[in-house]
């Protein structure tokens, strides 16, 4: 009995020495076949456009084919299913995921077709500021002014959003509980209609991307009175940030970020991390981001998961005391 527990020993000992060696082997040779990013958006927008701007770069520094597959539907849900519960576990199928659908989705759905645990971080990818948008009729120039008039005149200021449950709708509501100014949500189906009301004046308020509003401010037709990221926007550098503005409790950034299937061995998500990262810093790779209007910020998973709890935390109470739901 005594020789086969010797037996079994040495052969778990020289197993365990195998292990790193076959999966420092296995890294060398990975990727092995073309990377699939999953983009739960149709194409265009900032979701695509991202995807297909670190599939590009990562492309160039892999070595090695990247394919984008849209796969639309149920608010995201469709392609987070296919990678975290579908897909191989084995680093070449990934997740373009969306803060507006990585974060509400599990707060306000009661049921989804996947879970957050089936997911894992490889790297933030790109973010994009939203603006502060007022109809000429809002008597304010900036928005200390909008934050005062507002809160001196309640209810008599109607905000747009592109849907229940949009970054538009909870950014907004988090906004109001900083501020304290009381606004009246009008929900849309997209923002096309929602534009086009608060350029009639029927809304006074929209809370968006710059790219939807950016010809409207330099027309005059809209007020931009902050962007809500860290830093200002190219294509409106005139208007100042919400720290500079004097809200520095406030900021709302949609991100994209890349996710493996969990269960994805380290190797693969070590050099995917390392590989995205170095993407990335290509100079071609920032200039295409800043003529879409984005800002590429890589982010390694560590960071990824702080950022996703505090968020989380953050919308968790927003939603709650807004009442928010998808219907």
């Amino acid at each position: 009995m005594k020789t086969s527990v010797n037996h079994l020993r040495r052969h778990l000992g020289a197993a365990a020495l195998l292990l790193p060696l076959s999966l420092s082997a296995w890294a060398q040779n990975f990727p092995s076949k073309a990377i699939t990013l999953v983009v739960p958006n149709p194409p265009g927008g900032l979701v695509d456009t991202s995807a297909r701007l670190a599939g590009d770069a990562l492309a160039k520094v892999m070595g090695q084919s990247v394919v984008i597959e849209n796969r639309p539907g149920a608010s995201g849900n469709l392609a987070y299913a296919q990678v975290g519960r579908q897909a191989a576990k084995d680093g070449h199928t990934l997740l373009v995921s969306y803060s507006g659908y990585h974060i509400a989705n599990p707060i306000l759905m009661d049921k989804m077709p996947w879970d957050l645990k089936d997911l894992t971080p490889v790297g933030l990818v790109t973010v994009a500021t939203n603006v502060i948008a007022v109809h000429p009729s809002v008597p304010v120039n900036n928005l200390r002014e909008f934050i005062a008039w507002g809160k001196a005149n309640p209810g008599k200021l109607n905000y747009a959003s592109q849907g229940n449950g949009s970054v538009a709708h909870i950014g907004t509501e988090i906004f109001k509980q900083y501020t304290g100014v009381e606004m009246t949500h009008v929900p849309y189906k997209g923002s096309g209609q929602a534009i086009a009301d608060v350029l009639a004046g029927q809304v006074q308020v929209f809370i968006t991307t710059p790219p939807s509003v950016m010809q409207h401010v330099n027309t005059g037709r809209l007020k931009a009175l902050a962007v809500t990221g860290k830093t200002r926007h190219p294509g409106m550098p005139n208007v100042p940030t919400v720290a500079e503005a004097g809200l520095s409790s406030f900021e709302l950034d949609a991100w994209v970020a890349l996710y493996a299937p969990a269960g994805t061995p380290a190797p693969a998500l070590q050099k995917l991390s390392a590989d995205l990262k170095r993407a990335l810093e290509l100079p071609e790779t920032r200039q295409r981001a800043e003529t879409a209007g984005i800002e590429v910020r890589f982010l390694p998973a560590a960071d990824m998961t702080r950022m996703l709890e505090r968020e989380s935390a953050e919308w968790t109470k927003a939603i709650k005391a807004a009442k928010i739901t998808m219907d």
